[in-house]
């Protein structure tokens, strides 16, 4: 029972992983000549730079892979204390991580600290269908969270628009709160009640490894072995009935060779729009709603210093900045303060991010451009003299899906058509969250939606 996942990012690895520990023969296709996607790390004159992601927030399920892949000493965490910091007026203010400190953060009037007090006293109920996180943020809180805190955020994690994010898909939680609860404050404090006690051990905590993120797709692809082929090209799946049942055939071009590949299922672990390409001519419908999932542009830009440079102490996570600032960087990461060997001895690395669906005209500048807005910008925050002394810029067209106002029922079109169209599944960080946890968590689902499909498959083909 063959099943063909197509696309060597960390969704279909970990895809691939498990289906092979549930016993299925995987074959991962990869159009690349490396495994990984935007997970991927540069060394540059003595600093350990990462291309894409900086780090990654642990879960049950990933800490679980790390662990199988015999990579629990590589691993590094942050240190849980550090601060994050928002860029208000040209200052940077700590970003008040606890209910308390919210209510006393002077990044917040009076008026809007009241609002965020008094919430669990006022009953609401989310519109229908939907609304974009700024509408809900505006309703609930008012309009200087959004600008100060959740804009921000938004950019930080989906590099997106709050106004046409859709909170129903980008933060679920929130709007299932205020649904069942009416007010998110109350939900808050009930599913804290109902959760069960926290294991210490697999508490969420920021990562990253001793060698850079590279690691986890490297070890993923030592463990799958031969079952892994790279600079290879899917230009279709078509579905066939072979022996009186049906199939799906694939076809591939592999170092210049066209070939067709039988399998019992395939598993589309690549970008949506890539998705809607493979998907055209065997569910044209879920093909359509993928292509409308909209990406945002985003340049990563890695800058190593001398630490007399400067000025600013760099202890803790980094900033965000709020679009009101008008700066083109999105936020920096201080990552030489996060984790060990990111830059030599007397020297700091960072890493901005610029673009997003708010700035899209960014990642067009010219490296030379691009380059010095973002030195210019951290210098005039954190006190920065002179050149950086290293520096690398990475530019992705199609970086991050967007949650967009309707991406819940396009999924939803998308499943129902899928479930018509058997042996043909989807992994990828356009369901359920663009974190590379989320991805695992999505990657091990599907593996197990896959052996039981296969399970029920073969049971029903046995003779009587």
């Amino acid at each position: 029972m063959r099943v063909v996942v197509i696309g060597g990012g960390i969704c279909g690895l970990a895809c691939a992983w498990r289906l092979q520990r549930l016993g299925a023969e995987v074959l991962l296709l990869e159009q690349s000549a490396r495994v990984g996607g935007v997970m991927d790390s540069l060394e540059a004159d003595g600093f350990l730079f990462e291309r894409g992601p900086q780090s990654f927030l642990s879960n049950p399920n990933l800490l679980e892979l790390i662990a199988a892949l015999r990579l629990n000493d590589e691993l590094l965490e942050a240190d849980r204390r550090a601060p994050r910091f928002v860029l208000v007026r040209g200052r940077l203010h700590p970003v008040p991580m606890a209910p308390p400190t919210l209510l006393t953060s002077p990044l917040l009037s009076p008026r809007s600290r009241w609002r965020i007090l008094t919430e669990g006293f006022r009953k609401s109920a989310p519109p229908e269908p939907e609304e974009s996180v700024a509408a809900f943020t505006r309703r609930k809180f008012g309009p200087e969270l959004l600008e100060r805190l959740v804009g921000p955020f938004v950019s930080g994690i989906y590099a997106g628009d709050p106004e046409r994010l859709s909170l129903r898909a980008a933060f679920p939680m929130l709007y299932t709160w205020e649904r069942d609860y009416g007010s998110v404050v109350r939900g808050a404090i009930q599913s804290r009640r109902q959760a069960k006690p926290a294991n210490p051990k697999t508490r969420p905590v920021l990562s990253n490894f001793r060698n850079g993120l590279r690691t986890l797709p490297a070890a993923l692809h030592r463990a799958l072995g031969d079952a892994v082929c790279t600079r290879t090209t899917v230009h279709a799946i078509e579905a066939r009935r072979a022996d009186g049942r049906p199939s799906l055939t694939l076809r591939i071009a592999s170092e210049g060779r066209h070939e067709a590949l039988t399998a019992d299922a395939v598993v589309v672990a690549t970008p949506a729009y890539a998705a809607a390409a493979l998907l055209a001519g065997v569910a044209p419908g879920a093909a359509e709603q993928l292509a409308g999932i909209e990406y945002a542009a985003v340049g990563v830009v890695n800058l190593g210093y001398r630490s007399e440079q400067v000025a600013h102490r760099l202890e803790g996570f980094g900033f965000l900045v709020p679009r009101s600032e008008g700066l083109r960087t999105l936020g920096t990461v201080w990552t030489s303060s996060l984790f060990a060997g990111r830059a030599p001895h007397g020297r700091v690395a960072l890493a901005s991010f610029v673009g997003g669906a708010t700035d899209p005209e960014a990642v067009r500048q010219s490296d030379e451009e691009l380059l010095t807005t973002v030195s210019q910008e951290n210098a005039a925050v954190l006190g920065i003299t002179g050149a950086p002394v290293v520096q690398h810029l990475e530019r992705y067209t199609h970086a991050l899906p967007q949650y967009n106002l309707g991406h819940t029922q396009r999924l939803q079109a998308v499943r129902e058509e899928l479930s018509r169209r058997p042996g043909v599944f989807l992994a990828g960080n356009y369901l359920e969250g663009p974190s590379i946890g989320n991805c695992v968590d999505v990657a091990f689902r599907t593996a197990v939606t896959v052996a039981e499909f296969l399970g029920t498959k073969t049971t029903t083909q046995q003779p009587n």
